[in-house]
């Protein structure tokens, strides 16, 4: 190409020497570099990644790879348009759409060739996952050496059946001898298999029924997995003994249940049902299905724990493993009943996996919580996850709190009594509860207020109806002087909530009672007088029947299941309501995945015998999913013995 001449330019003016254009040049790379060096570093960067990087680059390092994923290091601070977790919406079931994988058909078996199995049948195959190369110094400490000895070998489930105490079914799956009570557990028997099936009839694969319009409810919470009916039901359906619907539950797990998706899912959520529910199925058949499963799901929560704190944040990206703070919590949070309520969980994952890492993170949340400052010994509702420090001083046994304390006594309980870092967490909470929470009505009734900042606000949520039976529970592990009181304790606070029952026209409990304006264990704003099939109560009177043997708790739930069959039983399912003041229905047209997985079994268990899942070798986690004390002595002597055996 020729270039015509400029007048009073000479011929070398029209080009750069040299040295110019190597400057010019070490400019410009310096200039693409600092651009592609904020792309990919710099805080807000996550989602410009997501647009230039392939999937398969963007997916989250898994547990035995060499390097973890510095994006799930970041926060989106966004809003959000999803329901909080656990209690704080009548939306506790919502999850997002995914499309489901289809597989090959396997058999089903029978309940008699599973329990054939956990008779003595033979091991099952072991499922691994390598260790991370890239642990930090501080993960390496959390984990004791015993621990760590502890896990060397696999997972055996023959060493696990040898170390219960009892048949986890009982011996006569928990038929109680009085012929009435046997009758009322058949209906509550009756009840799990006509939610069933309708459930499969009108929503089959979806994560909730909606019975009036007879369709299913996908929602926004699950972050694409499907089938949370499925999940919740899978231990419910095997200890009633509905073995057909166990098996096409089963089934669906087997063909349909689709892990690689890529939607934002509520850590909390995902962790109590998928990983709870597949733990849970797994210890009662032994089937290899459900541990292959849960330690895949398992793995994909871990980036969520990425934080300068090692607290995860509340929201993960199943596909990428962003993670991210709720919208409305405040100042970018994490939530106490959330990061507190995955302890009994993960340890299990590591026992299952061998790979110490779950325990490591639950652990880290445990040894932050030692070390910061808690206002009259209370634990508020909102902790940063970058700082470590609370947010607000709101605290709340119901919702965003409740089941932080469930987990602690229940860590220590599901530890085989060894955990006493759980114990001390555990009483020195209740201690502070007892001082600043717990109140007594002018008409007599004890409740559990809340604290904001010192200013207690008279309201008790349905939620924190939990607490009766947690507080029974760890009634005799505290000072002995104490056990007593203990149980009065538990039996008032169960008892007040038996009164927000009784107390309404439904003799349905609302989600939230007051103790002011002369109103007591009543609902006094409109919008605390909906009812959606919610367990607390009926849990607690599970547990207080199992420690009193009290017949007050069986005609407590019995009212509960007429309660239910008058208001919330309508033709295609179970549905929750509007108002538990007024005799004129108005359906939520949701049949709650959790009504399946904790209202029922409660009921169910309530009319059992208590060989049923003894409360001496499980424990409940806060989706009623029964997980086995981990007697890691017994574990041990049962290696050793194999080992001797062997030689």
């Amino acid at each position: 190409m020729v270039f015509r001449k400029l007048p009073g330019v000479s011929a070398s003016g029209m080009g750069l020497r040299l040295s110019q254009k190597f400057v010019f040049l070490l400019f410009l790379s310096g200039l693409v570099t600092l651009c592609f060096g904020a792309l990919f570093f710099l805080p807000d960067s996550v989602r410009l990644k997501r647009i230039f990087l392939s999937k398969t680059e963007t997916q989250p390092v898994t547990v035995g790879s060499g390097s973890e994923n510095d994006a799930t290091r970041e926060h989106l601070n966004r809003p959000k348009d999803q329901e909080p977790s656990r209690g704080m919406t009548p939306g506790k079931g919502e999850t997002t759409s995914t499309k489901l994988k289809s597989l090959s058909r396997k058999p089903t078996v029978s309940r008699e060739a599973t329990e054939e199995r956990l008779a003595g049948g033979k091991a099952q195959e072991d499922f691994t996952l390598p260790r991370s190369k890239t642990e930090s110094a501080s993960e390496k400490a959390a984990t004791s050496t015993s621990d760590r000895a502890a896990m060397s070998d696999t997972f055996s489930y023959d060493k696990f059946k040898g170390c219960l105490l009892k048949p986890p079914l009982g011996r006569d799956t928990g038929r109680p001898s009085d012929p009435q009570t046997n009758e009322r557990r058949e209906k509550v028997k009756e009840m799990m298999k006509f939610s069933w099936d309708n459930y499969k009839r009108y929503a089959w694969g979806k994560n909730e029924l909606r019975p009036l319009t007879r369709n299913g409810h996908i929602g926004n919470m699950f972050g694409g997995l499907r089938g949370a009916s499925i999940i919740d039901s899978l231990d419910t359906l095997y200890i009633m003994g509905l073995m057909e619907e166990y098996n096409d539950a089963k089934e669906w797990v087997q063909t349909s249940l689709d892990l690689n998706s890529n939607g934002e899912a509520s850590l909390f959520e995902v962790n109590i049902r998928y990983v709870g529910g597949l733990l849970a199925a797994y210890y009662l058949t032994g089937e290899e299905l459900y541990k292959s499963k849960v330690m895949e799901l398992g793995e994909k929560l871990l980036p969520a724990f990425n934080t300068p704190t090692g607290i995860p944040r509340g929201v993960i990206n199943l596909g990428s493993g962003t993670s991210w703070s709720w919208g409305w919590a405040s100042a970018g949070s994490s939530i106490l009943a959330e990061f507190g309520t995955l302890h009994l969980e993960f340890v299990h994952l590591s026992e299952l996996s061998r790979n110490p890492i779950y325990t490591e993170k639950v652990m880290n949340i445990r040894k932050l919580l030692n070390k910061i400052e808690k206002p009259h010994g209370l634990y508020p509702n909102f902790l940063s996850p970058v700082s470590g420090n609370w947010v607000q001083h709101h605290v709340s046994i119901g919702g965003l709190g409740d089941s932080f304390y469930e987990y602690l006594i229940k860590s220590y309980l599901m530890s085989d009594k060894t955990d006493e870092d759980a114990k001390k967490m555990y009483y020195g909470a209740l201690e502070a509860i007892e001082a600043n929470l717990v109140q007594k009505s002018p008409g007599g009734l004890t409740y559990m207020a809340e604290w904001r900042g010192g200013i207690l606000d008279h309201k008790m949520g349905h939620l924190a109806c939990f607490s009766g039976g947690m507080i029974g529970i760890g009634a005799d592990d505290g000072a002995p002087e104490k056990r007593q009181h203990f149980l009065d304790l538990a039996a008032e606070i169960t008892h007040t909530c038996h009164e927000s029952y009784t107390r309404s026209a439904t003799k349905l409990g609302p989600e939230a009672f007051r103790f002011d304006g002369g109103g007591e264990a009543t609902a006094t704003r409109l919008s605390d007088r909906y009812y959606i099939l919610r367990p607390e109560v009926i849990e607690s009177y599970m547990y207080m029947w199992r420690l009193t043997h009290d017949p007050k708790y069986r005609e407590w739930g019995w009212e509960a299941v007429e309660a239910l069959e008058q208001h919330c039983r309508v033709e295609s399912g179970f549905s929750g309501i509007r108002d538990v003041y007024t005799l004129t229905a108005s359906h939520d047209n949701m049949q709650q995945s959790f009504f399946l997985s904790e209202t029922l079994k409660y009921l169910y268990l309530l009319f059992s015998d208590d060989d049923l899942l003894p409360l001496e070798d499980w424990v409940f986690n806060t989706e009623a999913h029964p997980l086995p004390i981990i007697r890691r002595s017994c574990m041990q002597d049962e290696a050793t013995q194999d080992k001797t055996v062997s030689e």
